[in-house]
């Protein structure tokens, strides 16, 4: 009995994502329904909506080099669409409203059936209106070809709101970005304050506003520290924890607390290990992060509220191991996520080194009085396209002109960061980097996957506000 044998039969966490039973490993079919379901959060009852499978798994699980044969069936009453967030799937299968196909209507059904080109950490969500906000999103795994002799954990983040995310936005509309709190509904403020200076690299000075929203509680694998998941690992073992900032509005920073953790990937992607205690993760970002638990005792894993004290998470812990309750708010105040760390990161298979055949500046734009955001020009109307051909390197500068920072994801595609400021760096392949504030990045990649693709900002009211726009090539 290897280790992960012996894990598995110690217990099981609720968003664990298996194989599909029945089905040979190089060939799994899976079914996949949105629908809702109640939670609990804060002592109520919430109905929201989820991505299961008939055995009420979350998510789905694949082998690289597998295909992904997944049928979708829509339970909920309104029209869905679901995007595979980092992989690199055919245009038509990318679950984008009009660029890739039709919406879902209720009780329809979509099939899909493409290479896993990659392995790693990925996930699904919707990728209509504002659903994302109702936790219409589940993780997506994608293995190594060969096992490890490790425990897998999957850990995912989300903001979460008694407050119906339409009104929500409405409230943002209405307020503008005065960064004055606006009350409502559950003792919300619908746009927060700056709560931190800067700690931005490449930021031009000044105080960032970071968050947009005050949520009602956060979420980690559906749980609030009131009530955590508990995982029992083994002493001495080996765990590797796969982290997914499914958060609408909300950046965090993961503290390991005594344990020291090896961050792996970004966003799938391996990178040169990183070592620390503490790592920033971004909206839609993801950390798959290895840690070595020494000897017997209790071992929390915690998310905290960029720029505040706030807290979830998950509590790792051997057996017998006595689990107290955990207070969910930390002494100090998280700080903004900084881009220091950013550039300290390197791909262990970085882009091939080529020069760029085509460069493109991308003005990240806001309106404050009507709380708009853009991509082009300052004042630009309208979605824009940026067209480029196939075979190209292509090299994509987000210049952030607003007071808050952005992360940044292109469809279809991984991208290697290359640069801020005015510096070049050979960092990390990913599907999503965060802009700071004031700040520039430039991103590297080579189109070859054709169709018109979105690029947009990965803060849910961001983009639907305005912040997106079409990469197009045949």
């Amino acid at each position: 009995m290897n280790r992960r044998t012996f894990l598995a039969g110690a217990g099981s966490a609720a968003l664990v994502v298996g194989f599909n039973a029945g089905a040979a490993a190089s060939e799994p079919s899976v079914a996949i329904a949105a629908g809702t379901r109640v939670i609990e959060v804060n002592g109520r009852a919430a109905t929201v909506a989820g991505l299961r499978q008939p055995s009420g798994a979350f998510g789905a699980r694949f082998r690289a080099g597998d295909r992904f044969r997944v049928a979708l069936t829509n339970r909920l009453s309104k029209p869905t669409l679901i995007h595979w967030h980092g992989l690199r799937a055919p245009v038509e299968q990318d679950g984008v409203p009009v660029l890739s196909q039709p919406l879902l209507q209720p009780g329809g059904l979509y099939t899909y059936d493409f290479l896993l080109r990659d392995s790693g950490t990925f996930w699904m969500h919707s990728h209509h209106g504002l659903q994302e906000q109702s936790l219409l999103a589940a993780p997506l795994i994608v293995a190594e070809a060969e096992e490890t002799d490790e425990q897998e954990v999957v850990l995912m983040l989300h903001d979460f709101s008694f407050r119906d995310p339409e009104e929500i936005f409405a409230s943002l509309r209405s307020s503008g970005m005065s960064h004055a709190p606006v009350d409502g509904q559950g003792g919300h403020a619908a746009h927060g304050t700056p709560s931190a200076s800067s700690g931005h690299g490449g930021a031009m000075g000044g105080r960032p506003h970071l968050n947009d929203v005050e949520f009602d509680a956060y979420l980690a694998n559906d749980r609030t520290l009131a009530d955590p998941e508990l995982v029992p690992v083994e002493r001495g073992g080996r765990v590797r924890v796969r982290i997914i900032n499914g958060a609408s509005s909300t950046n965090f920073h993961i503290d390991l607390g005594a344990l020291e953790g090896d961050l792996i990937a970004v966003d799938g992607r391996p990178v040169f290990p990183v070592r620390g205690r503490r790592f920033p993760i971004a909206m839609s970002q993801r950390l798959d992060l290895r840690l070595r638990i020494e000897g017997s005792g209790v071992f929390p894993v915690l998310a905290v509220r960029e720029g505040d004290r706030q807290a979830t998470g998950i509590v790792l812990h051997t057996p017998g191991a006595s689990v107290a309750r955990l207070p969910e708010m930390v002494l100090d105040p998280a700080p903004p996520l900084s881009f220091a760390e950013e550039e300290g990161l390197r791909a262990r298979h970085p882009l091939a080194e080529r020069r760029a055949d085509r460069r493109i500046t991308i003005a990240l734009t806001e309106d404050p009085p009507v709380y708009s955001w853009g991509m082009g020009a300052a004042g630009s109307q309208g979605m824009r396209d940026y067209a480029v051909a196939a075979g190209e390197r292509v090299e994509i500068t987000f210049d952030n002109q607003t007071g808050m920072s952005h992360p940044m994801h292109l469809h279809g595609h991984l991208f290697q960061v290359v640069g801020a400021q005015d510096r070049r760096f050979p960092g990390a392949t990913r599907d999503t980097v965060l802009v700071p504030y004031r700040g520039s990045v430039t991103i590297a990649f080579d189109a070859d996957n054709p169709g018109a693709w979105m690029v947009h900002c990965h803060n849910l009211y961001h983009m639907v506000a305005g912040m997106m726009a079409v990469l197009r090539y045949s």
